[in-house]
């Protein structure tokens, strides 16, 4: 099987290549994983140094807005497998073309260029912001799309984007929502990560407002086994929620990075909220577990230190990314 990786140098990206190539019988099986990715400031090749000796692996750099580049690549792959987006919302909020740009129009070429090249299935990673906030309850697949940001708006576009190619075009599409992911090799502008390395080097740490927000936390690892169930297993034309099943406050969150970190409430730094912050984010599960047979295995307690010893030993990865991020301020 030849799958086509876009965006796979980044966080997510990254670990379901590494998953996917380290599995034991991916040579035999003679499995092919080209990664198409911009290299942007959050995409790092180095992630897949780990499996950049697999004799089925290839890297193009390039942007998926690229048609050229795009039908380059294509041809003869059976899968695409699609992270590739921009993603932080603090970003979005503050200019949004990037995000209408890469994670629309994007999405669009590759869909176009799939179609064109007969490519058999099209995996499209979304995002469970698109629904916007919940106050009580989970959503489920059906949950009217309704978000708030620009970044969850131009996800929630794509998402229709994608599925409006399987309606028309007849196209292999399964669209994949996930809750907040966390885990090694995020980019340090997340909350874990940014908090995590902050405490390592004495600096206080962000607060948005009163930390009440409450997000559902989901291993990257998790993530992309869930993708993968999506990818061998999951319905054309259907949408799959992927949850880790650990819902707390940041408040909640903060006070475990201190803990953990041997730090008190004194590093933390109350700033304003963010503007259209969600208030709370839950996914309903049930289908992916049901029809595909996911569940996530790792606990959130065991996956958070996990993470922090991480970044805490993988400082040469984390802190030139860090100190470029400061002078591009």
């Amino acid at each position: 099987m030849r799958i086509l990786v876009t965006g796979g140098a980044g966080f997510i990206g990254s670990e379901f290549v590494r998953q996917l190539l380290s599995a034991p019988d991916s040579v035999a099986g003679g499995l092919r994983v080209t990664v198409l990715d911009k290299l942007t400031y959050s995409g790092v090749e180095a992630n897949l140094a780990p499996v950049a000796d697999h004799p089925g692996y290839a890297f193009v750099r390039g942007d998926i807005c690229d048609q050229d580049v795009v039908d380059q690549v294509m041809p003869g792959h059976d899968a695409v497998v699609h992270f590739a987006a921009e993603s932080h919302v603090d970003r979005s909020i503050a200019g949004a073309g990037p995000f209408v740009t890469t994670n629309v129009l994007g999405t669009q070429v590759l869909l176009d260029s799939a179609r064109k090249h007969g490519v058999g299935r099209f995996v499209h990673v979304s995002t469970d912001e698109v629904y916007g906030s919940i106050s009580e309850g989970s959503w489920t697949e059906e949950w009217p799309l309704q978000p708030n940001s620009p970044y969850s708006a131009s996800k929630a576009a794509s998402d229709l984007l994608a599925l409006a190619y399987h309606r028309t075009h007849g196209m292999d599409v399964v669209v994949t929502r996930c809750s907040n992911n966390y885990g090694h090799y995020q980019f340090p502008e997340k909350v874990i990560p940014l908090f995590t390395t902050n405490l390592l080097d004495g600096a206080k740490v962000p607060l948005y407002g009163t930390g009440g927000n409450i997000r559902d936390w989901l291993h990257v690892s998790d993530h992309c086994r869930g993708i993968e169930l999506a990818l061998t297993k999951g319905r054309a034309g259907e949408v799959y929620n992927i949850g880790g099943g650990t819902e707390i406050t940041n408040k909640q969150l903060t006070g475990l990075l201190l803990d953990a970190a041997g730090a008190g409430w004194d590093m933390v730094v109350p700033v304003e909220d963010r503007k259209g912050h969600d208030l709370r984010y839950s996914l309903d599960i049930s289908k992916i577990s049901e029809e595909l047979g996911y569940t996530p295995q790792v606990g959130f307690e065991q996956g958070l230190a996990d993470t922090i010893a991480w970044y805490r030993d993988n400082r040469a990865w984390w802190e030139p990314l860090k100190a470029k991020a400061a002078l591009a301020q």
